[in-house]
């Protein structure tokens, strides 16, 4: 038996509803064809039945209809979604939404990145952690600057080297075992 498709886009099998009810299939028959190649979490026979009734209302449309604001993540996402990284840090997004699948890939990186603060350094999820003394030695770092440039004017700034924020903290990474060198 050949395997279910992974994760099909809610467009993807609303146009497979569409096309069936079209052609009159019931709808516990649409729902069975559904789970047999997506597999048994793509749709529930109550999601069915209610776009089987859309369409036969006159819905063409199978994409979602626009609407205001941004969904809300749930801390039981949030929980579920933490504990599966947690696993393993150097998990990668298309991993968690196999892992995850009831959740969109969207929602998975905002719940990493702007709910748990998150983020990828070196193939690897760590946490954003500015402490008390990594502000202080930020504003350091600044006060020390200015006066260099009051000091040398345009000439510090022509030896600055400029980067973004990244900020590796007690990041100790995993070695990787050398592959032993060919020798001719």
């Amino acid at each position: 038996m050949e395997l279910p498709l992974a994760a099909p886009a809610r467009c993807e099998v609303r146009a497979v509803i569409r096309f069936l009810n079209a052609k009159g299939v019931k709808t516990i028959e649409i729902h069975r064809q559904l789970t047999e190649v997506y597999g048994e979490s793509c749709m529930d026979v109550k999601k069915v039945r209610k776009w089987c009734r859309e369409f036969t209302a006159g819905r063409t449309e199978i994409h979602d209809e626009e609407r205001s604001g941004r969904p809300s993540i749930s801390d039981e996402t949030v929980a579920k979604v933490e504990q599966i990284m947690r696993q393993d840090r150097r998990i990668t997004l298309d991993d968690l939404c196999i892992l995850v699948p009831e959740v969109s890939r969207s929602t998975i990186d905002r719940t990493l990145t702007e709910k748990s603060e998150y983020r990828k350094v070196c193939a690897r999820w760590v946490p954003r952690m500015h402490t008390e003394d990594h502000q202080r030695q930020r504003i350091d770092s600044s006060r020390q600057f200015l006066r260099r440039y009051l000091d040398e004017n345009d000439n510090f700034l022509d030896s600055i080297v400029t980067g973004d924020e990244t900020c590796a903290l007690h990041f100790t990474p995993e070695t990787i075992p050398l592959r032993p060198s060919r020798e001719n």
